[in-house]
C-alpha cells in the first residue's frame, strides 16, 4: 500500500500480466529446448552427411533467432512494465532480494544474444566442430537463465525459510526449485517439438519433410514421460496445506487442472499423428493447432501456479493486494486509507460512501478482481448477495475463505466497499426492498 494504484477496472485481476506473461513464457521456453533442437539436429545432419538437413537447421534457426531475441525479448521488457505498474511493491521486493541473480541472469541473456547471432550468421564459414561449439554454449547460457529465473519464480509459490531467515540463497534454492526445474527442463523441450513441426511441414522434398516432422514428433513425445515425473515430483514438494488449496480449495483453478489434463493427451494424441505418413496440408494444419494447444497448455500451468498462490503473491510474507502478512495488526488498527500512502480519500463519512468504497476496492480488491473484465469480476463474484450477505463475505475474507487476504479495513470502511460494489457496481437502488 505504499503506491499508487494502477487504475484498470476492465483488466484488473492481472489480466494484462497473463497476456504477457502467457506468451512469454511460452517463447522464453522455447529459446531453452530450441537451442538443444539446434544443435542436436545439426549433429544428425553432419553425422548422416546429409546437406539438406543442414539447410533446414540454417532455416530453423532463423526463425528461432527472430521469434526468441525479438519477440521474447520485448515481451520480456513488457513483464517488467506490466507488473512494476501493477504489483510494484512485490516486483521491489524480487529485485532487492535477488538483485545479484538478476545481474547473472541478464549477463546470461547477453551471452544468448551474442552466441545466437554468431551461431546463424556462421554458418558454412567456419568448421563443424566449432560451429557447433558455438551452438552448446547457446543452449548452455538459455538453460543457465532458465535455472535462475526458475529458482526467483519459484520463490513466489514457495519461499521456504527465506520468510525467517531472509537469506537468499534460502529464497533462490527454495523447496520447489529442483522439481520446477526439471519440469520446465522437459517442457522446453516439448515446445521445441512444437516450434519444429511448424518449419519441418513446410519442407518441400517429401521425404526430407517426413523425416524431419518425425524427428520432431519425438522431441514432443520422448521427454514427456519424465515431464510427468517431474509434475509428480513438483506437486509432492508443495507444503501440505498450499497443495490441498491448489488441488481442492481454491475455486476457478479445477477448470485448469482439467484443461492441463486435457491439453497433455491432445499433445499425445496430436504428437502420434504426425508421426505417421499424412498429407502435407494436414500436417501444416495439425501444426499450427498443436502449436495453438501448447500455448494453451503453458497457460493452464501459470494460471494454476499464480492461482495458487492466492490469498498470496508471495507465498506467508505479502498478500495479493500487497499487504505484508506482518502489517495486518497495524492497518487494522489505522484502516486502510489511513495506511495507504496515495488514497485521495482518508476519511469515510455519509456523504462519501462512493468515493470511499471505490478507494477501498481499488486499494484491497483490485488486484485480484476486475470490474466486468474476463478474471475474476466482482459483478460475477457479487452478483448474488445482498448487501448483508456482502457484508457476510467480507467477514469470512482469510478466515473461512481462505484464498482471500482478510479485510484489514475498519466498519466504516467495510460498509464504504459493500456500498460501493452493491450500489455503484451492480446499479442497485439505495433502498433494498
Amino acid at each position: 500500500m505504499n503506491y499508487p494504484v494502477w487504475q484498470l477496472g476492465f483488466a484488473g485481476g492481472g489480466l494484462l500480466i497473463a497476456i504477457m506473461a502467457v506468451f512469454h513464457v511460452y517463447v522464453s521456453h522455447f529459446a531453452v529446448g530450441g537451442g538443444l533442437f539446434l544443435v542436436l539436429t545439426e549433429h544428425k545432419a553432419i553425422r548422416e552427411k546429409n546437406p539438406d538437413i543442414m539447410a533446414y537447421v540454417k532455416k530453423h534457426t532463423r526463425f528461432f533467432m527472430l521469434l526468441t531475441m525479438v519477440f521474447g525479448s520485448l515481451t520480456g521488457v513488457g513483464i517488467w512494465f506490466t507488473i512494476s505498474l501493477l504489483n510494484p511493491s512485490a516486483t521491489s521486493v524480487l529485485i532487492h532480494n535477488f538483485v545479484f541473480a538478476w545481474g547473472v541472469e541478464w549477463t546470461f541473456f547477453l551471452a544468448e544474444i551474442i552466441s545466437i547471432f554468431l551461431y546463424y550468421y556462421s554458418f558454412g564459414r567456419i568448421s563443424n566442430r566449432n560451429h557447433l561449439i558455438i551452438g552448446w554454449i547457446y543452449f548452455a547460457f538459455a538453460w543457465l537463465s532458465l535455472f535462475v529465473v526458475n529458482g526467483i519464480v519459484a520463490f513466489m509459490l514457495t519461499p521456504g525459510s527465506w520468510v525467517d531467515n531472509g537469506n537468499v540463497w534460502s529464497g533462490l534454492f527454495n523447496p520447489t526449485f529442483w522439481p520446477s526445474f526439471f519440469f520446465r527442463t522437459f517442457l522446453a523441450l516439448m515446445i521445441a517439438g512444437l516450434f519444429g513441426f511448424m518449419t519441418s511441414t513446410t519442407l518441400k522434398e517429401p521425404e526430407l519433410r517426413n523425416r524431419m516432422v518425425r524427428f520432431c514428433a519425438l522431441w514432443l513425445l520422448a521427454p514427456f514421460i519424465l515431464f510427468l515425473a517431474s509434475a509428480w515430483w513438483y506437486r509432492s514438494a508443495l507444503p501440505p496445506q498450499l497443495e490441498e488449496m491448489v488441488f481442492k480449495k481454491i475455486p476457478g483453478l479445477k477448470f485448469y487442472l482439467q484443461a492441463f489434463v486435457a491439453c497433455s493427451s491432445l499433445l499425445v494424441f496430436g504428437g502420434l499423428v504426425m508421426a505417421i505418413r499424412t498429407p502435407a496440408a494436414v500436417r501444416r494444419s495439425l501444426a499450427a493447432v498443436m502449436l495453438l494447444i501448447g500455448l494453451v497448455y503453458i497457460g493452464t500451468f501459470e494460471f494454476i501456479r499464480e492461482g495458487g498462490r492466492k490469498p498470496y503473491i508471495i507465498q506467508d510474507y505479502m498478500y495479493s493486494n500487497s499487504l505484508l502478512k506482518d502489517s495486518i495488526t497495524p492497518v487494522k488498527e489505522s484502516g486502510i486509507l489511513q495506511a495507504a500512502r496515495w488514497a485521495r480519500v482518508r476519511e469515510v463519512d455519509e456523504n462519501n460512501l462512493g468515493a470511499a468504497g471505490k478507494e477501498v476496492f481499488d486499494l484491497a480488491c483490485l488486484s485480484c478482481h476486475s470490474v466486468g473484465g474476463p478474471l475474476r469480476d466482482i459483478k460475477v463474484s457479487a452478483g448474488k448477495l445482498s448487501s448483508t450477505g456482502m457484508g457476510f463475505f467480507v467477514n469470512a475474507m482469510g478466515t473461512k475463505l481462505k484464498y482471500m487476504p482478510p479485510f484489514v479495513g475498519t466498519e466504516e470502511e467495510k460498509k464504504a466497499l459493500i456500498f460501493y460494489i452493491y450500489h455503484s457496481v451492480m446499479n442497485q437502488p439505495q433502498t433494498e426492498k
